[in-house]
């Protein structure tokens, strides 16, 4: 994958095109963080932007969305029903509160945000209602390993189209990776930075020296290569637009495989297998 542009997309299973990169917010704060950073974020140029019921920020990012002035079908939203609100009516009650949150007419992509073992296939029965009313254009799952995706497509009459994992240099998920590949679902990654603990990497830092790149550069551009749609989060303009300028460059092979070779099944946040 050599994406040569921040509105860059991959198309969807179902022929819709999502943007290789994007904005996310976890862990931002409801209120004038967040709308700015969404705000600006799109008009540096992004038209990703990911957020989730958990967050409590909808209402900012639909706030930071209007006020950017860019006409809403250009835009790719994301949102993602949480774990206390799973189960078929609990979802499409769910999906339609971060709606009138957002202020949106429809969502572009919703996501399962984990997959709750009780109720994971009665809330995908509500997406796939959502998505055949044409409410949502996309539908997907977030932190769902193989086992959760060979359960889920047992009883699928559509097949998910995106799946938000964490997913950097240190938990490079090639196995679950190779699997989506080959039933068509798209690999997102959340936490790409590894929540800042790979800046320092002596492997990260001389790639980064040769290209006169951040180390953060290198990563995301890692992702891209990989075929990986990815989302980092930051709040400050300035990083916003650096994480965005890795157009202008492109890893050979062998750094590729010296990134990938970082990996040691190392996670930032839970484990989809053991979270309760």
């Amino acid at each position: 994958m050599t994406s040569k542009h921040l509105q860059d997309y991959t198309i969807l299973h179902n022929g819709v095109h999502m943007p290789w990169f994007g904005l996310g917010v976890y862990k931002v704060e409801e209120g004038q963080t967040a709308v700015d950073s969404v705000r600006l974020a799109i008009q540096h140029g992004y038209r990703s932007i990911d957020t989730a019921s958990f967050y409590k920020n909808e209402e900012s990012v639909g706030k930071g969305i209007r006020e950017s002035g860019i006409p809403r079908e250009e835009l790719f939203i994301t949102t993602k029903v949480w774990n206390t609100e799973q189960g078929y009516d609990e979802t499409l009650a769910a999906f339609d509160q971060s709606l009138t949150k957002l202020g949106l007419d429809y969502i572009d992509l919703y996501l399962i945000h984990w997959p709750v073992k009780e109720t994971f296939k009665e809330t995908w029965r509500a997406l796939e209602k959502l998505y055949k009313d044409e409410k949502v254009r996309a539908i997907g799952v977030s932190n769902f390993n193989i086992n959760h995706l060979e359960r889920l497509l047992e009883d699928a009459t559509v097949k998910p189209m995106v799946n938000q994992v964490e997913y950097h240099p240190l938990l490079s998920q090639e196995e679950l990776h190779q699997y989506c590949k080959e039933n068509g679902i798209q690999l997102e990654a959340w936490s790409p930075l590894m929540r800042g603990q790979l800046l320092e990497n002596p492997v990260l830092l001389d790639i980064a020296n040769k290209y006169s790149k951040s180390t953060a550069q290198i990563v995301l551009r890692w992702d891209l290569q990989n075929g990986v749609v990815t989302i980092p989060k930051s709040t400050k303009e300035q990083r916003i637009v650096e994480n965005a300028s890795i157009f202008d460059f492109q890893l050979t092979d062998d750094e590729m495989k010296r990134i990938s070779n970082l990996n040691e099944n190392k996670r930032s946040g839970t484990d989809p297998a053991t979270f309760d």
